[in-house]
């Protein structure tokens, strides 16, 4: 699996940025940090596998790649202090501040979510994203283990926040646009498939 793709705004408008994360802290008999969307926690430049990743906050990402889901960390410290709940819609990310918002399309079969992201992750070539369980499960790609998706920044509503403050899923989305999806298939055959052949 090739890297991430940056959304290209040549054909749509859209604004894409690189991604911006930190290292996932793990622990037990830790004190976790209330559910908060205060502060804000951007983070150091940190290296994992030689890599160095930059956070940084990018109100214009946009990016394709793989999603992979994880859920038997149930307990452990998530990298913003919080308790990771594997039933709550939440994410890592390896540069977005935390927590963040975002929109995440199954580039299959259209369908679109609202993620929480409050982790550092995933870690693995072409992975933009990792949903927990909870997430995977509403965006319909627990099964399939990993999905070619967009991940986007979005700030939405107070409402949809403290729902997935509080571990719910959000209201679903519509389904994106055929005319969109199909240009996001393309986009991310053409990346995925120039990035393969370096």
């Amino acid at each position: 699996m090739g890297g991430v793709v940056k959304v290209s705004r040549s054909k749509r408008g859209w604004l894409a940025l690189p991604l911006a994360v930190c290292l996932a802290a793990c622990g037990s008999g830790v004190h976790y940090r209330p559910v908060s969307d205060t502060p804000v926690r951007i983070g150091k430049p940190y290296t994992v596998r030689g890599i160095t990743y930059v956070p940084a906050a990018d109100p214009t990402y946009d990016m394709l790649g793989y999603a992979s889901w994880y859920g038997d960390e149930s307990g452990s410290q998530t990298a913003n202090g919080e308790r990771f709940r594997p039933d709550g819609v939440t994410a890592a990310n390896k540069t977005l501040p935390l927590p963040s918002y975002v929109e995440v399309t199954d580039l299959d079969s259209g369908r679109r979510i609202i993620v929480r992201v409050n982790d550092r992750g995933p870690f693995a070539t072409g992975r933009v994203i990792d949903l927990s369980r909870g997430a995977a499960e509403q965006l319909g790609v627990r099964r399939k283990g990993v999905a070619r998706v967009r991940v986007r920044v979005v700030e939405p509503p107070e409402k949809v926040r403290k729902r997935l403050r509080d571990g719910e899923a959000a209201r679903p989305l519509a389904d994106e646009r055929p005319a969109i999806l199909a240009n996001l298939r393309e986009q991310f055959a053409i990346g995925m498939g120039s990035q393969g052949s370096r």
